[in-house]
């Protein structure tokens, strides 16, 4: 039996979902697929009521927007990059006013990170991640130099550099 080919355009827009199946095959329950649609980060189904349904597009909508908040994104990041911001944004200029907390961590002497996880879109878990691999990159790039010294961390000598004598 001949199979018939469809333009993309007409094979994608043949393709039609109910909600639970959209919902299902984008791994969100339907209520979310709803409150998406109501905060505009969806557009809103083909026909109404009962006879409502969803394309192709509706799912990759969701997929996109399951995989940015996946990676740690807010809703109101997601929001902008739906509406065409850049990846990485310009560094916000904070209103006359407002209120910031930056974390200043000391990972190792001589090596801080100073962070405002609000404009980093990092969550407090993130933010502790974070800090542990940048923490574990240093101790292998520090292992990685003290190993080409045969073993040894590069020693100065006392009598030439007093700024390091607490060693």
């Amino acid at each position: 039996m001949p199979t018939q080919s469809f333009p993309p355009d007409e094979a994608a827009q043949s393709e039609r979902f109910s909600i639970d199946e959209l919902s299902t095959l984008a791994g969100v329950t339907p209520r979310t697929v709803r409150y998406y649609i109501t905060e505009g980060l969806v557009t809103r189904p083909q026909g109404e009521k009962r006879g409502a349904h969803y394309l192709r597009r509706h799912l990759e909508q969701l997929l996109l927007i399951r995989r940015w908040t996946n990676a740690g994104l807010s809703l109101e990041r997601v929001r902008e990059l739906i509406a065409g911001a850049p990846e990485d944004p310009a560094p916000r200029r904070a209103p006359p006013g407002s209120i910031e907390v930056w974390s200043r961590v000391t990972v190792a002497d001589g090596l801080e990170v100073n962070i405002e996880p609000g404009h980093a879109d990092l969550t407090p878990e993130q933010v502790r991640s974070l800090i542990h691999q940048i923490a574990t990159l240093y101790r292998q790039v520090r292992g990685a130099n003290t190993d080409k010294t045969v073993g040894r961390r590069p020693t100065t000598n006392p009598s030439t550099n007093r700024e390091n004598n607490d060693e």
